[in-house]
């Protein structure tokens, strides 16, 4: 059986806030990446749940956060339309991303003005 491994790491300042994550797959070669963000979400079989992690670091400006998350969204309804075929529920969630963009896009036009 083939074995895959993603890590992360996280360096913490004095107050535990996340200034740096980098991340590597084996998958990926040995090539250490960086992120201003993560959003992990695990199935967790013995509690039938969700367990979730959302690092960021303090240089993670507000808009770029946003955008994460509409992406992540995004992703999300593809990933739920491919192993599912669930489309009204993957329309649905493109849908908020629509509401969403728009409600960004609105909040930038009032605070550049």
């Amino acid at each position: 059986m083939k074995k895959s491994e993603i890590f992360f790491s996280i360096a913490l300042d004095d107050n535990r806030i996340p200034e740096a994550i980098s991340w590597r797959a084996t998958d990926a070669g040995e090539k250490i990446h960086f992120a201003k963000a993560i959003n992990i979400s695990l199935w967790d079989r013995d509690e039938a749940g969700t367990m979730k992690i959302d690092l960021w670091t303090k240089d993670m400006p507000v808009d770029e956060m946003k955008y994460f998350y509409v992406d992540t969204i995004g992703a999300m309804a593809q990933s739920i339309a491919t192993a599912t075929s669930d489309n009204v529920m993957a329309q649905k969630m493109r849908a908020l991303c629509e509401d969403l963009m728009k409600h960004i896009d609105e909040q930038q036009k009032k605070e550049n003005s």
